[in-house]
């Protein structure tokens, strides 16, 4: 079966409710490149003025706001200013007063909707601008190298079946899949790839597959290259995990009878839950 989804955090600091009261509202516009541009309305604040984006860790990075059309102010983030991996909470500052939390107004995503980065790219920014559970802007960023796109996914007869591309590197004639067991025994299933230039295909037989949680890891060098994890970031889905839901696979298994299901991490990597029936 082939999957279909709809269109459409760091954790909250104590004072969230406080900054959310006095929250200003912001637009942002996201770029095929990777990079977004924030629009704030206008705050009748004196003084230098930032853009603050804050991860869970405390790291933050300021983007300096500048005068726009219509008295707004705009912040840019450009695909070659580097943002870490993580969620990254949004803040307006000015002179020297106290961050106030951003309040999205328009996530314009348009450009991310089956982005197809170029094939020289040595690396893969993808940064998502999403509403928080809150209600406040936030930033979801990932920087992959190489990166591992999945594709089409399918279940069909006890397999999964998943194509993608690879970004940032080659796939060899020794290209594979290693579906690896989350925790526990060190459990590993290696699984052939059929490969055409940057595209890849595997299939993974759900029988062989043991109750747990397993992991997908392309290795597209083979035993001499790196390991990368297999995921789905190029399209205007922050978390995919409560939106894309694939189907549960009955098989009878070395272990018992199971039900095998793939899923989308909360970093939208590509797994396979497995658990045994009755």
């Amino acid at each position: 079966m082939q999957e279909g989804a709809p269109r459409m955090m760091t954790e909250a600091p104590r004072t969230e409710h406080e900054h959310t009261a006095t929250a200003l509202q912001a637009d942002s516009v996201a770029d095929a490149a990777g990079g977004l541009t924030f629009d704030i309305g206008g705050t009748g604040e004196a003084g230098p003025a930032h853009l603050v984006l804050r991860r869970r860790d405390g790291e933050e990075v300021a983007l300096p706001l500048t005068p726009a059309e219509g008295g707004r102010l705009r912040a840019a983030l450009p695909s070659s200013v580097e943002l870490p991996e993580g969620r990254w909470e949004a803040y307006a500052r000015f002179a020297e007063g106290e961050p106030r939390r951003l309040v999205p107004r328009v996530n314009d995503l348009r450009s991310l909707v089956d982005r197809v980065p170029g094939d020289t790219d040595a690396r893969i920014a993808v940064r998502i601008p999403y509403t928080t559970k809150e209600g406040t802007l936030a930033v979801r960023s990932w920087l992959r190298a190489p990166h591992a796109e999945a594709g089409e996914v399918h279940i069909d007869e006890g397999e999964l079946r998943v194509s993608g591309r690879v970004y940032g590197t080659g796939l060899a004639p020794e290209a594979y899949v290693e579906v690896r067991a989350r925790g526990g025994p060190n459990a590993v299933l290696r699984v052939d790839v059929t490969a055409r230039d940057t595209e890849f295909g595997f299939t993974v037989p759900f029988a062989r597959l043991a109750p747990g949680i397993w992991d997908l890891w392309l290795s597209p060098a083979g035993e001499q290259g790196p390991r990368v994890r297999v995921a789905r970031l190029l399209d205007d889905i922050a978390d995919k995990k409560p939106i894309i839901r694939y189907p549960k696979a009955s098989v009878r298994a070395e272990h018992g009878e199971v039900e095998a299901r793939p899923y989308y991490t909360v970093d939208n990597d590509l797994s396979v839950t497995v658990s045994a029936m009755g």
